[in-house]
């Protein structure tokens, strides 16, 4: 799957970007608790899933110290060349290239769906552990159903996760649900509610 996704993000860089890489086009609601996210982080933020770096360039403008990383190597040669002076390097969210309790924020915005629901648990696990001891992680994610199912996303396959089934695996993986968001989709989005997520390590 992940390496479906990597060439399948890579191959539709320059629409994605043109859709997607202006977060003032984006709904208020996810503005909104993104802004919230960066005022409650201390310290460096990753952004895991980063995409053409409109959301980590989106944090640095709120005053966060924030980085992308990607496992799609073209969405990171073009987020460099949008955003130069930020940093943004290629990764996967099941194993990160950062130090262990070195960030006070993960932002994961919609950058989870793409993981087999098996894999989440383990991804999260990975989230606490590059988390300061009381860091906070931002999930964006579809939500609905009763159990994760997979959905024809227009990149690639994705997943669809009932919200209190994640907020469960989050409490497993020993994080501390602080906030929460859920929306009906807008004109032109996928047919689901959008949820997110804010939740501190303990």
């Amino acid at each position: 799957m992940i390496d479906q996704t990597r060439d399948a993000y890579d191959a539709v860089v320059p629409l994605y970007a043109e859709l997607f890489g202006d977060v003032r086009r984006h709904h208020p609601v996810d503005r909104a608790l993104v802004a919230a996210f960066a005022e409650t982080v201390e310290g460096p933020v990753a952004d895991v899933g980063c995409g053409p770096g409109h959301y980590t360039a989106h944090l640095r403008s709120l005053g966060a110290d924030a980085f992308g990383i990607d496992l799609s190597p073209e969405m990171i040669a073009h987020a460099r060349a949008a955003h130069p002076g930020v940093r943004f390097a290629e990764g996967t969210m099941s194993a990160l290239d950062v130090p262990s309790e070195s960030v006070g924020g993960v932002l994961s915005w919609y950058s989870i769906i793409h993981a087999v629901p098996d894999d989440v648990p383990g991804i999260l696990a990975e989230f606490r552990r590059v988390l300061v001891p009381g860091g906070h992680l931002m999930l964006g994610f579809f939500a609905g159903g009763d159990a994760p199912a997979p959905f024809d996303h227009k990149v690639v396959r994705a997943y669809r996760w009932p919200a209190d089934h994640m907020a469960a695996l989050l409490r497993d993986a020993g994080f501390e649900e602080t906030a929460r968001t859920s929306r009906r989709p807008a004109p032109g989005e996928r047919p689901f509610d959008q949820t997110g997520i804010l939740a501190r390590k303990v």
